[in-house]
């Protein structure tokens, strides 16, 4: 059964979301799109979200870089090999929905990089914000765009929160 706990950031409370085994599979924003509805989270139990709050005070705080978490991510095979392309994305840098269908080795993918990015489960820890349009822009994200563009600010240094 799943478990869930709610923990405060610099970007609203966050929703943290266990499987039956305690291994972390959803991170989620308030009004976050792509959100499932919240009775499927299961009951509200903090017991084994302590590491996974350890990880990511540390991350608001400008400490931790890259996070070591076993997660659990469900999805399609595709949608785990954008998400696991996610992760090799270094911190504070950002790659293109393109840039991410080519290491792929599926060039013309890059719209279905974007629809898997942004079923992304667990957002910052598996860092769907450091993909951006072709041009530079800021292109969907989940939490919304200010979010977006304040993540990859505090990435680059550029801003506290």
């Amino acid at each position: 059964m799943k478990q869930h706990t709610v923990t405060e950031s610099p970007y609203g409370p966050l929703t943290l979301v266990a499987d039956g085994d305690g291994v972390l599979c959803g991170l989620y924003m308030s009004d976050q799109r792509h959100r499932p509805p919240q009775e499927i989270f299961g009951p509200r139990d903090d017991t084994p979200f302590a590491e996974d709050e350890e990880q990511l005070a540390a991350y608001f705080a400008g400490e931790l870089k890259e996070f070591s978490l076993e997660l659990r991510l469900n999805g399609t095979p595709f949608q785990q090999s954008v998400w696991d392309q996610l992760t090799k994305i270094p911190y504070g840098e950002t790659r293109s929905y393109g840039e991410l269908a080519d290491a792929l080795g599926n060039p013309g993918a890059s719209r279905a990089v974007g629809l898997a990015n942004g079923k992304n489960p667990i957002g910052i820890i598996v860092p769907c914000h450091r993909v951006i349009g072709a041009n530079g822009s800021l292109t969907g994200y989940g939490g919304g765009l200010d979010r977006k563009r304040r993540l990859l600010d505090f990435e680059r240094g550029t801003s506290l929160f």
